[in-house]
């Protein structure tokens, strides 16, 4: 049952939960909010493969946690990135972190939300210690191997025979709750398996169960989700004004269509969320020899794109440039940051070329050699 609020607690609830696809286990927010504390939320992030457009959704949440006066824990999940299946190799782990921690903060930042008041946590500070170490002893002997699995599935890499690390994954996520000390954890909804795990697996070692909330998860650029390691389904933070122009203008975005529309997902749940924040929540799509098109939420653009008065044509530009307005400030800081960029070429090293094979064709292919090259001929012996 819903937990008796102030007013003054219920307008924190409302914003806390505003444009989350779902939360579990609501009242114990609300819990904490009547007895006038400050809710303790995290948001962690496998410091695996370079972040991407995707992230504004987790940043504008994070905000709006802020702005409700929220202690928000950010933590740079080193760990997890190294047990699945091997995504940020132990050499690259320590870089990894800290490029994370320096994009998540410009990240954050572009959207005009200070960032003073953000805790940012390595896991391997604590999941190294002796404590954590016993109780993922603990509960990986309550637990069965298929319901790891399972918990596990829709955030850990699967393949034939996975290394076993993929099983902890999740255990060690959940025991992220009760060693943060927090109230709530925020994730995806690809996570939503995972959170309904911890919901069951904490209690079982006299830890209380936490509260969950579930951001929607924004469409690729090719359909599906937009995920790190699918190239054409993202924009790096840090890729140029004219790469998220072209990244854009090659979209997927069929006329009349919006589910899994990565361009009209754009808009949804990170152009509007974010002009909301600075004051003024309006997008604007400018038309040739017509007048321009301006939205203020985002079921009116689906209506309109969905009945073709909203074009692939006209989006698709004016999404181009919302991003790389907001999207500039994240620019600005790493191109006046030496540190950064020495941090980015550790972390992401470039390939190494590879060297170009010269086959040994042997002396008898044609052309192989000039005639001075070849060995003389013996002289025939007279018989």
């Amino acid at each position: 049952m819903p937990v008796a609020m102030d007013p003054k607690a219920k307008e924190r609830f409302d914003l806390i939960v505003e444009n989350l696809a779902e939360i579990l286990n609501p009242e114990i927010i609300e819990t904490v909010l009547a007895e006038g504390r400050n809710p303790r939320i995290y948001w962690g992030t496998a410091t695996t493969g370079r972040p991407h457009t995707g992230y504004y959704v987790a940043a504008l949440k994070i905000a709006q946690l802020l702005a409700a006066g929220c202690e928000v824990v950010v933590l740079l999940a080193d760990i997890h990135g190294f047990l699945d299946n091997l995504k940020a190799p132990l050499e690259l782990v320590e870089s990894r972190a800290k490029y994370y921690r320096k994009i998540i903060t410009a990240l954050i930042q572009s959207v005009g939300v200070p960032t003073e008041k953000l805790e940012f946590i390595l896991g391997s500070s604590y999941q190294k210690s002796p404590d954590y170490t016993m109780d993922v002893y603990r509960l990986s002997s309550l637990i069965t191997e298929h319901d790891a699995r399972k918990s596990g599935a829709e955030i850990v890499k699967q393949s034939t025979n996975a290394p076993l690390s993929g099983l902890l994954y999740p255990v060690l996520q959940v025991l992220d709750e009760e060693h943060l000390k927090v109230d709530a954890q925020l994730g995806g909804v690809d996570q939503r398996k995972l959170f309904a795990a911890a919901t069951e697996w904490l209690p079982k070692l006299g830890y209380r169960k936490r509260a969950h909330l579930v951001n929607p998860m924004i469409a690729g650029l090719s359909g599906g989700k937009m995920s790190s390691s699918v190239q054409d389904s993202k924009i790096d933070l840090l890729d140029p004004a004219e790469t998220i122009t072209k990244k854009i203008r090659k979209a997927e975005a069929a006329p009349r269509v919006v589910e899994e529309n990565g361009i009209v997902a754009i808009v949804e749940y990170i152009l509007l969320p974010a002009a909301a924040l600075k004051g003024r929540k309006e997008f604007r799509v400018e038309r040739r020899d017509e007048e321009p098109l301006i939205y203020t939420d985002a079921q009116k653009l689906k209506e309109d794109y969905i009945n073709d008065v909203l074009t692939p044509q006209s989006l698709k530009p004016a999404v181009a440039a919302g991003l790389v307005e907001i999207m500039a400030p994240i620019q600005e800081a790493y191109q006046a940051s030496t540190e950064w960029q020495e941090i980015t070429l550790k972390a992401y090293p470039p390939p190494e070329k590879k060297q170009k094979k010269i086959k040994d064709k042997g002396s008898r292919h044609p052309g192989a050699g000039k005639p001075q090259d070849l060995p003389e001929r013996p002289a025939p012996v007279d018989q």
